[in-house]
């Protein structure tokens, strides 16, 4: 029989990953029907600690120990590589955190878009670079690489809608390059918004740069095929983690938590991923972020075979599939993106369409927009900035929109800006 090791500790202590072993009080204010489990939900823990019980006992030898004591715990979280599990002891406590409020902003989005547009660019020449010398059977991540992974992180430090927003604006021809460059940006986003600190940021984006090298030596015809692929062609584009781990293992050395992402960011945590089928308690917290920010750059892009979703529609479509990511990353996901991410078209109750052009911490579902179309006249109006968190707007947004419908050609425009948009390529 496995040994039990308990503590006594306040409820105020307890972190996502420990083990409940007893609740300390009345049977009546538990709020729980169960106990002598792993705390794995923000909703349990917050549940938890809103509860009439004040102290509990855990069991430290199947799941996380007080932080005080977190070098010793991590060989009890599950873990993939000492690495990874090291962070989800140190942040545990993070991700409780995560959906109730977002890290302030240090610089105003237009201030950065620029600036980030220009990283764009920058970020596009330096995987495409990647790629090629991978199809050569080699990796070597330059010291401007490195300096480039800073930048990405550096901007999504001062404002992260800026570059995430923009990264996601891809040509088909430019898809596979920018895919890595918007994951880098999202997972350091992800990152921020998890508060972790600036050096695991920077390995964030790094992972996000490098998690797809493997499709540098697919099949051309496979990867660039406007049409659904067969199950033959689906299974050779499922070995391009194995494939990417095994470039940075060759190249340049490469810190493991990096090679861990691009190994398992396909993983789900009802244990149907690819390539492992790893359950979600043996997937690291880097993999888990991998998974979410890399299904949502390809759903909201454009791809030869069909148009990408809208990003509100993304987020609320995400929401629904059971199983796929962890739930308290992907909550702080959407609390890093927004409920109605930057660039949403929707519908106001004054029967106004607008685009989301910026955030409002503590108002994730009162973005500030730019209206430019009215519902009722079928007409364009003179577009203009609307806060909808200022207590003095009586507006409000009752729906997302999808462009499918409407086609409208200048969203990207209304938000990013024709500045921003010439620096990517995306206008003349």
């Amino acid at each position: 029989m496995s040994p039990v090791a308990l503590k006594k500790i306040s409820v105020q202590q307890v972190r996502l990953g420990m083990h409940l072993h007893e609740l300390c009080g009345a049977w009546l204010d538990h709020p729980f029907w169960k106990v002598k489990f792993v705390l794995q939900d923000v909703a349990d823990l917050t549940k938890l600690q809103n509860s009439s019980v004040r102290e509990c006992w855990i069991d430290i030898t199947k799941g996380l120990d007080t932080a005080s004591a977190a070098d010793e715990s991590v060989v009890f979280a599950p873990k993939v590589c000492a690495v990874a599990a090291a962070v989800d002891v140190d942040t545990a406590a993070d991700l409780a955190r995560a959906a109730q409020g977002r890290v302030p902003e240090q610089v105003p989005f237009n201030e950065e878009l620029n600036r980030a547009a220009t990283l764009c660019n920058q970020a596009r020449a330096a995987v495409i670079s990647l790629f090629s010398e991978a199809r050569m059977g080699r990796v070597a991540i330059s010291e401007e690489c490195e300096e480039l992974v800073t930048g990405i992180a550096e901007s999504v430090m001062r404002n992260p809608a800026a570059m995430v927003s923009l990264a996601r604006l891809k040509t088909h021809d430019d898809y596979t390059y920018m895919h890595s460059v918007a994951v880098a940006a999202m997972m350091a986003a992800l990152a921020r918004q998890l508060q972790l600190d600036t050096d695991q940021t920077r390995l964030a984006a790094k992972a996000g740069l490098l998690h797809d090298m493997g499709k540098a030596v697919m099949p051309a015809d496979i990867l660039n095929k406007p049409g659904k692929l067969t199950e033959e062609e689906f299974a050779v584009i499922r070995t391009h983690p194995e494939r990417g781990h095994v470039l940075l293992l060759t190249g340049d050395a490469v810190e493991e938590l990096v090679l861990d992402v691009c190994l398992h960011h396909h993983e789900k945590i009802d244990g149907s991923g690819y390539p492992h089928r790893l359950p979600g308690d043996q997937i690291s917290l880097f993999a888990k972020m991998g998974a979410v920010c890399d299904v949502y750059d390809a759903i909201t892009s454009n791809r030869p075979y069909k148009q990408g979703w809208d990003p509100a529609e993304s987020v609320a479509r995400m929401a629904g599939w059971k199983g796929h990511f962890e739930p308290a990353i992907f909550k702080a996901f959407v609390t890093s993106l927004g409920i109605y991410p930057t660039g949403s078209l929707v519908r106001l109750k004054s029967g106004l369409l607008a685009v989301v052009t910026h955030q409002n911490d503590g108002a994730l579902t009162s973005p500030e927009v730019k209206v430019f179309f009215s519902t009722k006249q079928g007409l364009h109006v003179t577009p203009r900035l609307l806060d909808l968190s200022d207590a003095k707007c009586a507006d409000r947004i009752i729906g997302r929109e999808s462009n499918d419908t409407w086609k409208f050609s200048h969203l990207d425009e209304l938000w990013a800006g024709e500045e921003a948009l010439r620096k990517i390529g995306r206008k003349r």
